[in-house]
C-alpha cells in the first residue's frame, strides 16, 4: 500500500511556499515551537531558520521521564545544534506528577498521555505570551486528518506550516534541508506512554495510512474503490483510516456555538428597523 506519487514531491517547491507562508504569518513577531527530536519537529526547525533567521526562533525541549527515551532528548539537541537554534529545556515530569497529584491518579494511559501534551501546549503559550510569540505546530496531514493529535494540546497552535504535507512527503522535505537519517526514518510516536507508536496503536505505518489518505481525500475514491486497488486483505486496514477521518473531524473545527435566534436574543421587534 505504497503511492509513488506522494515521493515525488518538488521540495525546493514545498519549501518556498512554507517560508513565505511563516514570513507572512509570523512578520517581526518571533517563533516559538516544541522540538521533540522527530522527523515533524526538527522539519519545522530547519524551515523557522530558513524563514526568518535563528535570533527570531525559540525551540523548547520538552521530556517526560516515563515515557521520552534518551535518543529523543539526543535527537533534539543535535537538531538545534545543526540550525544555530536558541533553545530551553524543560522537563516535564514534576509538572505532570504534580497534576496527578492534585486531582488524582486512575492508571488511564490515554488520558494521562494526552495530559503531557496539554501541559507542553500550555507551557509553549507561556512563552509565546512572555515573549510575543507565534506558537508554531508540527503536525502534518496525514496526522490532521486522521485526528493523531491532542486536542488542545499539540493540536493548540496558532499555525501548522507542514499541515499540508503527507507525513511521506515530510520526509522528502527534510532530506531537503538536511535532517539527519537517523531521525528522518526514526519511528514515528507521539511519546505520550512507553513504547508509544502508531504502529503498536493502530496496527499500520504512514505508507499505509498516507496510501489511503490520498486516494480518498485528493481523488475522492470510497472505500470499494479504496479496497478494490489494494486487495480485500487490506479492508480492515483501509475501514479503520476512513473511520479514523470520520470520526477525528471535530478535532480540526471550532467547537459549536448554539444559535439563538434574535427575537430570544433581543426581544421580539428589538431588531427591527425603524421606519
Amino acid at each position: 500500500m505504497r503511492v509513488e506519487a506522494l515521493k515525488q514531491l518538488d521540495a525546493r517547491g514545498a519549501e518556498n511556499c512554507i517560508i513565505e507562508f511563516l514570513r507572512e504569518r509570523i512578520r517581526d513577531r518571533g517563533a516559538v515551537f516544541g522540538l521533540s527530536g522527530g522527523l515533524d519537529s526538527s522539519t519545522i526547525a530547519g524551515l523557522l531558520v530558513k524563514a526568518l533567521g535563528r535570533d527570531k526562533v525559540l525551540a523548547l525541549i520538552m521530556p517526560e521521564a516515563t515515557s521520552t527515551p534518551l535518543v529523543d532528548l539526543q535527537d533534539a539537541m543535535k537538531v538545534a545544534e545543526i540550525f544555530g537554534l536558541k533553545y530551553k529545556t524543560i522537563d516535564i515530569t514534576e509538572i505532570v506528577e504534580s497534576f496527578l497529584k492534585q486531582v488524582g491518579r486512575f492508571g488511564e494511559m490515554v488520558a494521562e498521555g494526552n495530559l503531557k501534551a496539554r501541559i507542553r501546549m500550555a507551557i509553549l503559550y507561556y512563552f509565546a505570551n512572555l515573549e510575543k510569540r507565534i506558537v508554531v505546530g508540527s503536525g502534518d496531514r496525514s496526522e490532521l486528518a486522521i485526528g493523531y493529535f491532542t486536542k488542545y494540546g499539540d493540536g493548540g497552535v496558532d499555525i501548522l506550516p507542514i499541515g499540508g504535507l503527507y507525513k511521506t512527503q515530510v520526509k522528502v522535505l527534510a532530506r531537503h534541508l538536511g535532517i539527519p537519517e537517523e531521525i528522518v526514518e526514526k519511528v514515528s510516536s507521539p511519546r505520550l506512554w512507553p513504547g508509544h507508536s502508531i504502529k503498536e496503536e493502530l496496527g499500520m505505518d504512514y505508507d499505509e495510512i498516507d496510501a489511503v489518505l490520498y486516494y480518498h481525500l485528493d481523488l475522492g475514491y470510497g472505500l470499494s474503490k479504496i479496497v478494490e486497488l489494494f486487495g480485500e486483505e487490506k479492508r480492515q486496514k483501509v475501514e479503520r483510516v476512513l473511520g479514523r477521518v470520520v470520526e477525528n473531524a471535530h478535532k480540526l473545527t471550532t467547537p459549536p456555538i448554539a444559535r439563538i435566534p434574535p427575537d430570544i436574543l433581543f426581544g421580539r421587534g428589538a431588531t427591527q428597523r425603524s421606519p
